[in-house]
Parts: C-alpha cells; structure tokens; sequence
C-alpha cells in the first residue's frame, strides 16, 4: 500500500512538474503551465514525501522504484525555480536602483516571504464600495469599484484595470491585491470597460479615458488625491494602461505598472507565439474588427509602441513585468518596448521572471506573484512620493 500511495504522489509531482518547463499546446493545459512554478515549493516537499514513501521498498518492488524515479524528476524540475530566484531578484534590484525607487516603509519585508507560499498572504482590511456606475456609452452601463484604507485620510490613487483578451472581466478582478493595496495606504479604484467583439477598437480605450476623468473628478470624494495617480493593469489590462499612460498621457498620472501587457499587435499578429494556446490572431481579430492585411492602419493604432516611437518626451514612469515562459505576450515584446521608452528619456524599470507564465500573479501567494507585488509597491510608492 505505501509503495502504491509512493507511485501516485510521485507520478502527481512529475506531472505538475513537467509543465515548469513545457509550455501549454492548449487552453486547457495553460492552466498547468500558469500554476505548476507557482505551487513549485508545495512540490519539492510532496516530492520529498514521496521520496520517502517509495524508499521504503525501492530494493524490492518495481512499483517502489517507478515512484522513485517519478519523484525525484519532480524534486528537481519543481527545485528548478528556486535556482533561479536569487538571480532574478538581484536583476530586479537593480533595474530599481536605476529609477532610484525605494520607498521608506516597504509593506513587503522582502520579495519571497517562505511563510507566505504555505498560506494566504494577509491582504488587511479596506472599504469596499462596488458598483459605482460612472458611465454608459452607447447603452452599456459602466461600473467601478473602490477600496479605501480603513483609517480617514487623503491617499494616492491606484487605477486598476482588468485583462481577459478585452473580451471578458469586471471589476472585481483581483479584488486581493487591491485590497492588499488599500489596507496599506492608497484608494484603489478597479475601472470598467466595453468588450469585444461586440465592440471594437477604439472602443475600449475610449473607455478608459472617460473612467480616468471620472476619477480625476469624484476621486477626492473617496479619499483619493488625483494629483497623485498610478495606473495598473494586466494582460489586455495593462495594454490599456499603458495606451492611457503613453498616447492619451492623463495630466495628473505619476506613473503605470503592466503586468504582462502586449505592446505591438502587428508583429504579434505576424509572428504568433509557438506554441499558442489562446490564438493570438483570433484574439486580436476580436478587438479590431479584421484581419491585419485588411486593417493594418487599426493594428498599428491600437500597438502601444507605435505611439512610444512617434514621440519625443519622456513619458510617465514605468514598471513592466512579464513571464519568460509567456506564450501568451512573449517577453521579448517587454524587452522592446523598454528601449523605445529609454531612448525618449523616459524612467522604466524591467523585470522578467524566467519560470513564470501568462497570468502568473492568479496565484496570489506563489513566488513570481510574490516577487511582482514586492517590486509594484516599491514603484507605486516612489512613483506617488
């Protein structure tokens, strides 16, 4: 019996295992390639259990020594993070040290709390006010949602914007790390917007743009200073923040966070991710409207990077975070639009977290999540100083 039970959490292991390397053929399986470095340090200890389940007979049974060989795999593709982690965070380190972002007080003591991936991160308590409609454009009530910190006070504003392939999402979309952000000093308000493909581009940054006047108007009534803002989103999120942040370049903003945003929809459209499991051209067909041969004038429109190279001032400061194992918005993407935005002076800040996926931070607790929200507050707080 403990020989089996050996077999089975050592086959287990080796399957979540294999996906820190493999990437996802399918939508299905992207949630194993999103997932399996996040719980990477769960693991190493079920693999280390069962190690030490199999053992017992490995001389004598073929199961016991299949349950070995399965559980050592999985020991060493899960411990294959951790060789990593002290690297990435000594880049990460210096790319802040570049923009001179350290905050007083970090609310993090440090980027991997060990505690924290065995348990829920303690996120504090806020003022959760939901379903505030600010807008409706063509018939379509818009709605935000907003987190105060508990205490009376005039805070910095975080504006937090949803990503699901601009097709899907709501406000209440990682309603943890915004209230992790308000329980520690800021009015995090969580904004709306219109989905394709039933509305197409420019639609959703038009969207945006009138919730962004919203807060700069009635943001005071929450406890917000408007003068003091910071923009963040992900995935289709964060193409959206940094279109608002890059090409509209609200008067007031202090800085923006992208958390895996796409930046250039006609290469992306021309040269897909490999394999590609949510079909990138059908995505972006969806918000646009057509395909690139018959649109490319909107495609280069709604690319982020055509306005970075278009102009000549610095723009606001900027955090970009993404997966190396992205396939997805592949972190090359990052990478290019970091040297448009350096080569107009503009003070950004890189950070590429080799094991992790699309979508990493779902797992709130797990390392590349962790790492993410460590480095984010740091730049919030120097953004809003």
């Amino acid at each position: 019996m403990i020989r089996w039970l050996g077999l089975v959490v050592g086959l287990v292991v080796l399957w979540f295992g294999v996906w820190i390397y493999l990437p996802a053929p399918t939508y299905f399986l992207l949630t194993f390639s999103v997932g399996a470095p996040e719980i990477s340090a769960w693991l190493v200890v079920a693999s280390v259990v069962g190690l030490g389940l199999s053992l017992v007979d490995v001389q004598t049974s073929t199961v016991a020594r299949l349950g070995t060989a399965a559980a050592a795999l999985g020991f060493l593709f899960s411990l294959s993070v951790w060789t990593r982690v002290r690297g990435t965070i000594r880049l990460a380190d210096d790319e802040m040290r570049q923009m001179s972002a350290e905050p007083a007080i970090p609310l993090r003591a440090k980027p991997i709390v060990v505690a924290d991936l065995f348990r829920h991160i303690a996120i504090g308590d806020a003022k959760v006010v939901r379903d505030i409609a600010f807008a409706s454009p063509g018939g379509v009530q818009l709605h935000a949602d907003i987190y105060r910190p508990p205490r009376d006070g005039v805070f910095p504003i975080v504006v937090q914007i949803y990503g699901g392939a601009w097709q899907r999402g709501s406000p209440s979309d990682f309603s943890n790390f915004a209230t992790w952000l308000a329980s520690s000093g800021y009015v995090v308000i969580a904004i709306d917007y219109r989905h394709a493909p039933a509305w197409r581009w420019p639609t959703q940054i038009d969207d945006v743009g009138t919730a962004l006047k919203w807060v700069a108007a009635h943001g005071a009534e929450y406890g917000g200073d408007p003068s003091r803002m910071v923009l963040i989103g992900r995935s289709a999120g964060a193409h959206l923040a940094t279109m608002a942040a890059w090409a509209t370049m609200p008067a007031r903003l202090r800085g923006v966070v992208s958390y895996y945003g796409p930046v250039d929809l006609v290469e992306s459209y021309k040269n897909p991710p490999s394999p590609d499991p949510l079909d990138v051209r059908s995505v972006e067909e969806a918000l646009i409207g057509a395909p690139l041969d018959r649109a490319a004038d909107r495609y280069a429109d709604a690319s982020t990077i055509t306005h970075v190279w278009n102009g000549r001032n610095p723009l606001p400061p900027t955090l970009l975070i993404y997966g190396g194992r992205d396939h997805i918005v592949e972190a090359k993407y990052g990478a290019t639009i970091v040297n448009a935005l350096r080569a107009r002076g503009t003070q950004v800040g890189y950070i590429e977290i080799p094991w992790a996926d699309h979508a990493f931070d779902e797992v709130f607790n797990g390392p590349s999540s962790q790492i993410a929200m460590y480095y984010t507050e740091r730049f919030i707080a120097w953004a809003v100083r």
